[in-house]
């Protein structure tokens, strides 16, 4: 029979593989949507362990809550192209998943991808995947958060998400400044909620470097010395999450805007992941 373009297009945007792939399906199957889109998936196998050493850096970000807030959810899918990261058929691959983990809370990729979803395991609904899409496909993070209040954010373009901690007070407020937060972060990339949680190498590293300016742009003394606390200072208060400036009020810092929702709120932890990452 004549596979037209037209019939692989239509086949390509409906399941993401590949141009000959689409083409070869239709050929094999007589035009026939329904079984080509079966016989991509049955390719899956031997996809998956061809596209084993290609390079998977693209892809999509997934997050959400449980029904209570009090855990919230987040794992990077992985992809070869940004085609395959906007194709629907990728992106219903990882809004399953995402169910799967906020209804069974696995502690880890290894233990997401051995649950059920549908009639076959996550691994194998990714493997068949592969086989449909025509491209390797991983989840490469898988992160969890616990708190009294959790609230997750997903940046526009699904390429960067957010988890953050809160305690003190519940309230549509908190969930409000929880976002509010949450896209502090997804911006402003801090390493740390306060200076006591960064890395001592990291501070040293940096001291290291900051002492080395001061000398070389000639300053002695007392006066090198109050400058190296002064560098570090605002070293601190751009890499730590709750000395930030808030950037919705920036005569605030975070902390202080915190406590203008409710005077005990704090943020307890926040993980923040992004594509390619």
């Amino acid at each position: 029979m004549v596979v037209t373009a037209q019939d692989v297009a239509a086949l390509r945007q409906k399941t993401g593989a590949g141009m000959m792939d689409c083409k070869k399906a239709l050929i094999e199957t007589k035009g026939d949507f329904t079984q080509a889109i079966d016989f991509l998936r049955k390719k899956g196998q031997k996809i998956f362990a061809d596209r084993a050493m290609h390079h998977a850096s693209e892809g999509a970000v997934f997050a959400a809550p449980s029904l209570d807030h009090k855990m919230s959810f987040l794992f990077v899918l992985n992809c070869e192209t940004d085609f395959v990261a906007k194709n629907e058929s990728f992106l219903q691959l990882g809004k399953s998943i995402l169910e799967v983990a906020v209804a069974r809370r696995p502690a880890s990729i290894e233990a997401l991808q051995t649950l059920s979803l549908g009639n076959q395991t996550v691994q194998e609904a990714i493997v068949a995947s592969t086989g449909t899409i025509g491209e390797k496909i991983t989840i490469s993070s898988y992160e969890t958060l616990t708190a009294q209040t959790t609230v997750p954010y997903i940046h526009t373009g699904n390429r960067l998400a957010v988890l953050v901690g809160l305690e003190g007070a519940q309230s549509e407020q908190v969930h409000a400044a929880g976002k509010d937060v949450a896209m502090q972060i997804a911006a402003m990339a801090p390493v740390a909620l306060h200076k006591d949680q960064l890395d001592p190498a990291i501070v040293a590293r940096e001291s290291a470097i900051i002492h080395a300016q001061v000398i070389n742009e000639g300053h002695k003394d007392d006066k090198a010395e109050k400058i190296i606390q002064g560098r570090l200072h605002k070293f601190f208060q751009e890499n730590t999450l709750l000395s930030q400036p808030f950037v919705k009020n920036t005569k605030l810092t975070v902390a202080e805007y915190l406590q203008t929702v409710a005077p005990s709120l704090i943020v307890t932890a926040f993980k923040r992941i992004a594509v390619g990452a």
